[in-house]
């Protein structure tokens, strides 16, 4: 998996609209979040988070309210919106092959079974990002240690076996 700038910025537009959500301003909950207060508080260059608005809205996240008091607030609780739902949002398939998703990636020959690789690293990365939502994030409950042998950094995850594509189990 890759995490591209529009990827890593859309999450840190989404923390920082979440936390404005817990305050006490006009929105429902809390404060809208302005693209430019937003764009300054988490150095993204202000045209570039345009466009990831206006993802994020389309893709029924955010709401967009105009207006001099307008700004952004999420279109769900925080704990019902996902990295995964983020992160599809602005990038569409979590994994890619060569640019196309890894469901859609065939092999023949010796080797077929890379389809099967590339399909658990999909599951797997989409079992990290669709359990953790953004409240999870924001108050940092569950947190474990970025894991680095493999082993779940999810919150309340254990690690999986992965079946190996190869022969064993």
């Amino acid at each position: 998996m890759y995490v591209s700038a529009r990827s890593d910025y859309a999450l840190r537009a989404m923390l920082a609209v979440a936390a404005a959500a817990r305050g006490s301003g006009p929105a429902p909950g809390g404060e809208l979040a302005k693209a430019a207060a937003l764009a300054e508080s988490q150095a993204i260059p202000l045209s570039f988070l345009q466009g990831i608005l206006l993802d994020l809205r389309r893709a029924g996240l955010l709401f967009s309210h105009r207006g001099t008091d307008g700004g952004y607030a999420l279109a769900r609780p925080a704990t019902e919106i996902s990295v995964g739902d983020v992160l599809r949002a602005v990038g569409g398939s979590l994994t890619s092959v060569r640019g196309l998703p890894a469901e859609v990636a065939g092999y023949h020959g010796v080797a077929a079974g890379l389809r099967d690789v590339w399909l658990a690293v999909d599951g797997a990365i989409a079992l990290v990002v669709d359990r953790t939502t953004l409240a999870d994030l924001l108050t940092g409950e569950g947190r474990e240690p970025a894991a680095r042998d493999g082993a779940a950094a999810t919150p309340g995850a254990a690690a999986a076996p992965v079946a190996d594509p190869v022969g064993g189990a």
